[in-house]
């Protein structure tokens, strides 16, 4: 069974400045939280308000200094990566694609066709992947629901504008299933404060130039087979890895919301190669 590669760690140290003057009264502002990547974070106060519980303790060796140290340990390479997932009906047609330069469609198959002889659509439910090849990190039952949910309503949105959509099968129409196999979340606060600090900005720069993911930002993966309706011919899957660009700062606000973005931006990219 293939499994998601992590690969090695980086460390990278994270200096951020005070906006406000620190509570004197827990003496050194220092406390450790631990982050849904089940990493333990080093921070310093900033009298911002986190939504998990963070434990302070008073330690008179450490001083308040204008700018204080984040130590962080980040993924050298980024989340997830795809795999052909066994459960899929179109499993055994996929085949890693020789096109892929940026991860975000390692795997594909497609048949001679010609997408402008059709002009209806039926797009299935939206199936949640629950194979043992499925990557959903810290994702609960609940956020899965979600993203489905989104799925749903973006690639409808897309797909209305180039197809009508019907309830039977019929000449010229297209039956389109999306699966929602694998999922990441953004990391509170820090995802978002990457984004200017001088160290989480080189790095991100570095993966905006080559359309890699930026630091503690959520992905989603998911599979889209494209059958003809009538005849139930695989005309096309691939699975797709998407992502928002890593200077998209309202896309870090949010455990879901770099998932979401990724939904709608892949459902954007289907209408495309379907015209």
């Amino acid at each position: 069974m293939k499994t998601a590669n992590t690969g090695p760690k980086l460390a990278l140290v994270v200096r951020l400045r005070h906006l406000h003057t620190p509570d004197i009264g827990l003496g050194a502002n220092v406390g450790v939280i631990r982050t849904t990547s089940k990493l333990l974070v080093l921070l310093d106060l900033l009298n911002l308000t986190f939504d998990r519980k963070l434990y302070v303790r008073r330690d008179s060796n450490v001083k308040f200094a204008p700018l204080a140290l984040l130590f962080v340990i980040l993924p050298a390479c980024a989340g997830i990566t795809p795999v052909a997932y066994s459960g899929l009906q179109s499993s055994s047609y996929l085949a890693p694609n020789p096109s892929d330069d940026d991860g975000r469609m390692p795997y594909r198959y497609a048949a001679p066709v010609d997408w402008r002889s059709y002009n209806s659509v039926i797009l299935d439910p939206v199936v949640i992947y629950r194979g043992p090849d499925q990557q959903f990190d810290g994702v609960s039952d609940e956020d899965k629901q979600t993203l489905a949910s989104t799925m749903r309503d973006a690639f409808t949105a897309a797909l209305s504008r180039r197809f009508a959509f019907v309830g039977e099968p019929t000449p010229n129409t297209l039956r389109i299933r999306l699966t929602l196999t694998g999922a990441s979340t953004s990391t509170p606060v820090l995802g978002t404060l990457s984004r200017f600090d001088l160290a989480g900005g080189v790095y991100n720069g570095v993966q905006a130039a080559r359309g890699g993911e930026g630091a503690m930002t959520g992905a989603v993966v998911f599979a889209v087979e494209i059958y003809d309706a009538s005849t139930n011919t695989l005309l096309a899957a691939y699975i797709e890895k998407q992502y928002p660009n890593p200077y998209n700062i309202s896309a870090s606000f949010g455990a879901l919301s770099a998932a979401k973005v990724g939904i709608e931006k892949g459902a954007e990219h289907l209408v495309e190669r379907l015209r």
